[in-house]
């Protein structure tokens, strides 16, 4: 990843470095409750409401060539079952390992000679701004990972009716009456010739009853 925009220090998820230092070893530890920024999650399966409270424990060390961080996030995340169509909600522990470059520095933790203009070189790092870094990105990674992708009100949820969509939970004996297709159409011919024998019945009736009008 390219050098970000000049960081706000003042945002949630940036944080400072200046105490540790360019020290190889040095240790901060750090606690942080934020409000969840948009879009926290997977979209349209579950994530975390935007405002949500997200606990956040750091550990940065200070390396050769920028700083670890490693941490976890916490929070309560809410989505939809995917078997039953429930709102449900979660539990998210979310664990991250990142590392920060500093800018003037190669690999190996050395000053570069020169200011590299190798833009696919440092396409996939992070680094540190004027001391602050911006943990946004991988909280945002973190949390997809942890995240089912079908998440599930519970692990034996039956889901619905395939025929009428009832929740199949609600009503354990739940059940339509089968019918084989292969016998419905006998079913619909046997009603048939029923309808067809009592209108024959029906009309020999009637002509009898002529008949006996007649004799008389």
């Amino acid at each position: 990843m390219a050098l970000n925009a000049r960081l706000d220090h003042r945002k949630p998820l940036v944080f400072d470095t200046h105490e540790l230092g360019r020290r190889p070893g040095a240790l901060q530890r750090l606690t942080r409750e934020i409000d969840a920024p948009k879009d926290l999650g997977i979209a349209g399966v579950v994530g975390v409401p935007e405002g949500a409270p997200v606990e956040l424990e750091l550990r940065l060390e200070s390396v050769m060539e920028g700083v670890l961080v490693t941490g976890t996030a916490r929070a309560l995340a809410e989505g939809e079952c995917v078997r039953c169509l429930e709102p449900l909600e979660l539990e998210l522990a979310a664990d991250f390992q990142e590392m920060f470059s500093y800018p003037d520095a190669d690999d190996r933790g050395r000053p570069k000679a020169e200011p590299a203009d190798d833009a696919e070189e440092d396409e996939d790092r992070l680094f540190i701004e004027d001391g602050l870094f911006d943990l946004e990105p991988v909280l945002r990674d973190a949390v997809v990972l942890a995240l089912p992708m079908q998440p599930v009100c519970q692990d034996d949820c039956p889901g619905l009716c395939s025929e009428c969509g009832a929740r199949l939970a609600d009503a354990p004996d739940h059940h339509h009456d089968a019918v084989d297709i292969r016998w419905a159409a006998l079913q619909g011919l046997a009603g048939s010739l029923e309808d067809g024998e009592k209108d024959e019945m029906s009309g020999a009736e009637a002509e009898a009853g002529v008949d006996e009008k007649q004799e008389k």
